[in-house]
């Protein structure tokens, strides 16, 4: 008999730091992930420029949904796989 093995569920975290306004409520509300930058625009940190967009993985959402549902603008999305 052949165990499966679990597999994680990952979690996309995508910036679209192109639309974002910079309010800041997403560095407010998720300061482990999110901080404002010198361009006055939100930085995903640890994120990675894909095309036109950041992106993070990571195991738990943690506080990144409190961020996506608070953002004005709506330029954060989580992608859970």
């Amino acid at each position: 008999m052949v165990k499966k093995q679990k597999t994680k569920k990952t979690i996309t975290i995508i910036h679209d730091k192109e639309g974002c306004v910079g309010c800041g409520a997403c560095a407010v509300l998720c300061k482990k992930y999110w901080r404002m930058a010198s361009d006055c625009k939100a930085d995903l940190i640890g994120g990675k420029k894909t095309g036109k967009h950041f992106e993070r993985i990571v195991e738990k959402i943690e506080c990144n949904q409190e961020a996506a549902d608070g953002c004005p603008v709506a330029v954060i999305h989580i992608k859970k796989v």
